[in-house]
């Protein structure tokens, strides 16, 4: 849970540019200007937060997981095993890529992108003290002008590469900025029959109370005294990312939605998972046996402007500026500090109203493994990692 500041990133050599080959050799190209961001303008610098990961993996009698109260594999068929995990993440971006140029053909002119490299980290720290890496992501956000053919408005597309084996294309329409806190809805983990999704199945291992399931952690009550996992955030882990925004003062919100199987109009175009052999298993020999198939992922990002009040205390002119954390609204979530410089002296302690951004998301990724569907669902609540520098004008 520390404060430690990421610095990992994709970086591009300084003199890489992006740009168009001059057909007359002759003439200087004047340098085009980079084409809009979008909503993706927002990711810039390095971000931290403190989240929560739930999958249910598979748990082969070949190599199984040992347990502190061990579990018989029958009756029932223990095949899989449920991962709960305090996470620590970092999300860092890199400078966008600028002018990507799309060569259109017959009607469709040519489409100038522009893209934000990333790199996610993101550490276990459910034993406090211990930290382990369970999941480093490199990939790149594109935004997309709208087109006329396919005949779609503005997207955004997340294309990403994760080390287990899968590679996705996620893609969704812009949509414009709403006035105050988003509306997240609930999500759940439950299991369900391959092709099925509401022939549900429910484990023991989602009853947080039961400390002889195969789960990690199996005894849960430590942390349900700590309110870090509880039972409502096994219903619903989102229920974290609501608890939070409940007691904050956000005063806009811009939902970027990307799956790699949105509906129509996105839908009908590209897109899509990759799998390598292993987890795919045996896809030709009916029934398919998946190690763990990454069958589709979604993903919302919620980009949120928080406004709250900070107190400054007495200051006198040409003194260091101070570093001030934000309100901490649910233990164990990060906080912003913001870099103040009073342009005056104070005598006395003042409260200056600021404004930050934050990045919420919550994520969805469908495993296939023993004949059912498992959401493997991760939420986290991410602030910049860096100083906020206040500027001048909120003294005004």
């Amino acid at each position: 849970m520390s404060d430690t500041k990421p610095r990992a990133s994709i970086k591009l050599p300084s003199d890489f540019v992006f740009g168009e080959l001059r057909p007359d050799h002759t003439k200087p190209a004047p340098p085009a200007p980079p084409p809009p961001l979008g909503p993706l303008s927002a990711f810039v610098g390095d971000w931290v937060g403190n989240g929560f990961n739930t999958i249910f993996r598979p748990d082969s009698a070949a190599t199984p997981t040992p347990l502190p109260n061990p579990v018989p594999r029958h009756p029932p068929p223990r095949d899989n095993i449920l991962e709960l995990n305090l996470t620590s993440e970092s999300l860092s971006f890199s400078p966008s890529l600028g002018s990507v140029p799309n060569r259109g053909t017959a009607a469709q002119p040519d489409a100038f992108l522009n893209g934000v490299p990333y790199l996610q980290t993101i550490n276990d720290i459910t034993i406090h003290g211990e930290s382990v890496g369970i999941h480093v992501e490199p990939g790149i956000w594109i935004h997309v002008p709208a087109t006329t053919i396919p005949q779609l408005g503005e997207s955004v597309t997340r294309m990403a590469s994760i080390p287990h084996g899968t590679t996705i294309e996620a893609q969704g329409l812009v949509a414009p900025a709403q006035p105050g806190r988003p509306t997240i809805a609930p999500v759940d983990i439950t299991p369900f029959k391959t092709g099925n999704p509401g022939a549900k199945i429910k484990f023991a291992s989602q009853t947080a109370a039961d400390k002889n399931t195969p789960r990690i952690p199996q005894d849960l009550d430590p942390f349900i005294t700590r309110g870090t996992i509880t039972q409502p955030m096994l219903d619903d882990p989102n229920s974290l990312l609501r608890d939070l925004i409940s007691k904050q003062n956000i005063i806009s919100t811009t939902t970027i939605f990307v799956s790699t199987a949105p509906p129509p109009p996105v839908g009908l175009f590209g897109g899509g998972t990759d799998n390598i052999a292993f987890l795919l298993g045996q896809p030709a020999v009916p029934p398919p046996t998946p190690n763990a198939q990454a069958l589709q992922m979604v993903a919302v990002f919620w980009i949120e402007t928080v406004q709250e009040v900070i107190l400054v205390p007495p200051y006198t002119v040409g003194a260091p500026p101070f570093a001030i954390k934000g309100k901490r609204s649910v233990q164990g979530q990060r906080v912003p500090t913001f870099s103040v410089t009073p342009p005056f002296d104070l005598d006395r302690p003042r409260e200056i109203t600021v404004t930050f951004t934050q990045i919420q998301y919550s994520q969805t990724v469908l495993l296939n493994f023993a004949g059912l569907t498992w959401p493997h669902v991760s939420v986290n609540t991410l602030v910049p990692a860096d100083d906020i520098v206040v500027p001048p004008s909120v003294w005004k």
